[in-house]
């Protein structure tokens, strides 16, 4: 493999890597605010909820967390587990292109 190839593979995978990072630390602990009339509460992990905070009921304001940690590990066994499949198609991709270039 060229040394430019070799280069340009490993900041197109950092690069991946830094960004794929951050979108799964912002969907894991990102709230969603609901405002209901007698349910207040904030809904954290995307696409599974896996905390719910709840703020205020119709008997009054309460400081009251649920949390599953059965969906916090399948959220970032999804998100973890996209990152790993990409990171191995662009490796598998690039491979190929720098042995059909050789």
């Amino acid at each position: 493999m060229k040394f430019g190839i070799k280069v340009a593979l490993n900041a197109l995978t950092v690069s991946y890597l830094v960004i794929w990072t951050v979108l799964t630390i912002l969907a894991v602990t990102w709230g969603i605010m609901y405002n209901w009339p007698d349910f207040v509460h904030v809904n954290y992990g995307f696409p599974f909820v896996w905390a719910t905070h709840t703020l205020n009921t119709i008997a009054g304001p309460v400081d009251l967390w649920r949390v599953n940690l059965q969906a916090l590990f399948m959220d970032l066994a999804l998100w973890l587990g996209i990152m790993i499949v990409a990171v191995t198609l662009i490796l598998q991709i690039s491979s190929r292109k720098a042995k059909a270039g050789s």
